[in-house]
């Protein structure tokens, strides 16, 4: 049993930013894949598209289960789970002869897979940091934007080398290393419980926390409603951004460093937003920051139709990058502070599932 904010929370951390550089970095690469998938099942636009968003929602909606699994198991057993499932996925899509047999295999087998690893590995920080909780979640989101970066390149180059069939068995293989991100995540030791008041005091602490329960249960809905609402749009550029790019004439090679360039921004910027967030002036104040990323990264979108042009893609992304940063730095650590790390698994478990209604609709209604 380790200690919290031990030497091994460091190495807990690296597990995890591999872990979510693996596992969330990974749906940024299905756009590369999209053409070629489209022409081998021939199949729409709306079709294909199903594929990024099954995946996705159900890295999302497996919440629930994973939860259980984590209260049974604990975190490393749900991590290594999840590496084994989405590798096992991955390679068995390989061999897919129908669009359908992709949603099965990549979509809800690789989907819950990721799932498992992901959110195992995010659960596990908040046990093992309490001081630096939040710069812990930053430096962990920053394993995100570098498989952002990184997954892109790589499968543009396995794509012209070994196909669209031959990268996602070689993804299998390399998914497979979040078993062993998650044999590092050993069990850590609870604090110890506060003592208990009798009297007067006991009964004023009691009334208080009730109170309290009532309006962090409120707090919980709106921030929930919310961030499902933020992603249904959210999630759009990683799927269509290459294919946005190449109907408009920049060539696919060109097109595929749009993501990276998202990702490179995330990798510099995300441990720069977890430094300022500690900082005393925002204090009980990280959602105001929160929203102003989210409104920002909204509001950038307005760049990308205005012009498909190469330099207008550039400042584009370099904004989208910036404050997708500041929003998935900042994304678990405010579930954090609102519920406490005591209900944070169940409500961890819901918040995504939440999350996976609207994410599931994005990308079919936005290829409609």
């Amino acid at each position: 049993m380790e200690t919290p904010d031990g030497p091994w929370a460091w190495g807990v951390l690296v597990a995890a930013l591999i872990t979510n550089g693996l596992t969330l970095g990974f749906p940024s690469c299905i756009g590369v894949f999209y053409k070629d998938l489209q022409n081998t099942f021939q199949v729409s636009n709306s079709e294909i598209s199903w594929f990024p968003s099954i995946i996705t929602a159900v890295l999302h909606a497996g919440g629930p289960l994973c939860s259980i699994i984590v209260e049974r198991f604990g975190c490393r057993a749900a991590v290594m789970a999840g590496g084994l499932l989405c590798g096992i996925g991955m390679v068995i899509s390989s061999f897919s002869q129908t669009i359908v047999h992709l949603y099965l295999s990549a979509g809800i087998i690789g989907g819950l897979g990721l799932c498992f690893s992901f959110q195992a590995a995010i659960t596990v920080l908040g046990y093992y940091f309490i001081k630096r909780r939040t710069l812990a979640n930053s430096l962990a989101s920053t394993g995100a934007s570098i498989g952002m970066a990184l997954w892109p390149i790589a499968s543009q180059h396995l794509l012209e080398t070994m196909g669209w069939r031959g990268s996602f068995m070689i993804f299998g293989g390399v998914l497979l290393n979040c078993c062993v991100c998650g044999a590092i995540m050993r069990p850590v030791k609870a604090p110890p419980p506060a003592p208990i008041k009798d009297g007067a005091n006991g009964v004023a602490k009691g009334v208080e926390e009730l109170e309290h329960g009532k309006g962090l249960q409120r707090r919980y809905q709106i921030y929930t409603i919310g961030v499902s609402g933020m992603v249904m749009g959210f999630v759009l550029p990683l799927f269509y951004l290459v294919p946005y790019a190449t109907s408009n004439g920049i060539d696919e090679s060109t097109a595929a460093l749009l993501l990276s360039l998202i990702g490179f921004i995330n990798i510099f910027t995300r441990p720069v937003s977890g430094l300022v967030s500690q900082q005393r002036i925002f204090s009980g104040k990280l959602i105001y920051l929160f929203s102003g990323a989210v409104i920002l990264n909204g509001l950038c979108n307005l760049i990308c139709a205005s012009s498909a042009s190469f330099p207008v893609l550039i400042v584009y992304c370099v904004l989208y990058g910036i404050s997708m940063s500041v929003i998935g730095s900042l994304l678990f650590q405010v579930l954090m502070d609102i519920v406490g790390m005591k209900r944070f698994p169940g409500a961890f478990g819901l918040f995504t599932i939440m999350e996976s209604v609207t994410i599931l609709l994005g990308p079919p209604l936005a290829g409609r």
